[in-house]
Formats: structure tokens, C-alpha cells, sequence
């Protein structure tokens, strides 16, 4: 048998996790980025092949999406986004975070709630990276070339203005 819970969070809330992550990452500011990434992806490795919660394992995804904005070549991601996303990362990678990941059952609840803010934080970017990905895999598979020879730019670049003018948009009020 399996239940749903469903955590609203405050902005208050909210503020409370992401200074937790900030914290850490202040804390690991001694690690380059690419430690931080690597760092994560072994992490991610280790609970792939652990019997981590499903609620953590579902999420692993997301953040592998996040960590790909960070190192994909041809995804340019926005220099002040560059900094959220390694806090997120350097939190995920933290064994004594809030809740301490050795607590069975409850250790990566923590986790999943900071994977879930991030990925809430960079919704349009996060669809927009997975839509390239796909967009890109599937030029390559009609030109018959290799993917890291399909760049997108053109696409990205029209991408890029949509959510631009969205997050515009969402900071107006609509006057009729």
C-alpha cells in the first residue's frame, strides 16, 4: 500500500529551504563546480543502486535534467541561474543535511523537497532543456549525424525569447 502527502510551503517555507541550501553551498565554496557536479552524479549513481525511497528515485531524473543545463555545451543557461542550481546540487550531495540521509526511510525527504523547489524554480528552463534535448536528438537522427554535431541555435535562441517574454508576461498585470 502506498500514500500521497501533499506539503504546501509557504514563501516563508520556501525562504527556510533554499537558505539551508545557500548554507551548504556557502559551506562547500572551497569546491569548484565541476567537483560539485561530479560529486552529484556519483551520488545519483549510489542511490540508482541503492533501495533509496521511491519518493528520492523518481526525482533522480530532474536532477540529472538540472545537471545537464549546467554541462551540456550547447545549452547556454543564464550566468545568476548558474549559482541556484549548484546550491541545489551541493545540498543533494550533503550526507548531514536537515534530515541526515542515513535516517531510513526519511533521510532524502529533505532532498526531494529541495529537488522539488528547484525544479518549481526553473520549471520553463527545465522544459525548455528537455525539449532541446529531444529537438536535437531528433535533427540528428534525420541529417544522419553525429548529436554532439547538432547544435540548435537558431531553435535555442527562439526558445530562449519565449520564456523571456513568458517571465515577462507573468510580472504584468493584464489591464482590459
Amino acid at each position: 500500500m502506498s500514500i500521497e502527502i501533499v506539503v504546501k510551503l509557504n514563501e516563508q517555507d520556501l525562504e527556510h529551504f533554499r537558505s539551508a541550501m545557500r548554507k551548504i553551498y556557502s559551506a562547500k565554496s572551497d569546491m569548484d563546480d565541476k567537483t560539485i557536479i561530479n560529486h552529484a552524479q556519483e551520488t545519483i549513481n549510489e542511490i540508482r543502486q541503492s533501495d533509496a525511497p521511491e519518493y528520492i528515485q523518481e526525482r533522480i531524473g530532474s536532477l540529472e535534467a538540472l545537471i545537464g543545463m549546467l554541462t551540456n555545451s550547447h545549452w547556454k543557461i543564464p550566468p545568476q541561474d548558474r549559482p541556484r542550481i549548484l546550491e541545489t546540487l551541493a545540498y543533494f550531495t550533503e550526507v548531514n543535511d536537515l534530515i541526515p540521509d542515513e535516517l531510513p526511510g526519511l533521510g532524502y525527504l529533505d532532498d526531494a523537497f529541495m529537488i522539488d523547489i528547484a525544479c518549481q524554480d526553473f520549471k520553463d528552463e527545465l522544459e525548455a532543456y528537455r525539449d532541446f534535448c529531444v529537438y536535437r536528438v531528433t535533427q540528428a537522427q534525420q541529417n544522419g549525424r553525429d548529436i554532439s554535431k547538432t547544435e540548435g541555435t537558431e531553435w535555442l535562441e527562439h526558445r530562449r525569447k519565449q520564456i523571456n517574454l513568458k517571465k515577462y508576461l507573468s510580472t504584468k498585470k493584464l489591464q482590459f
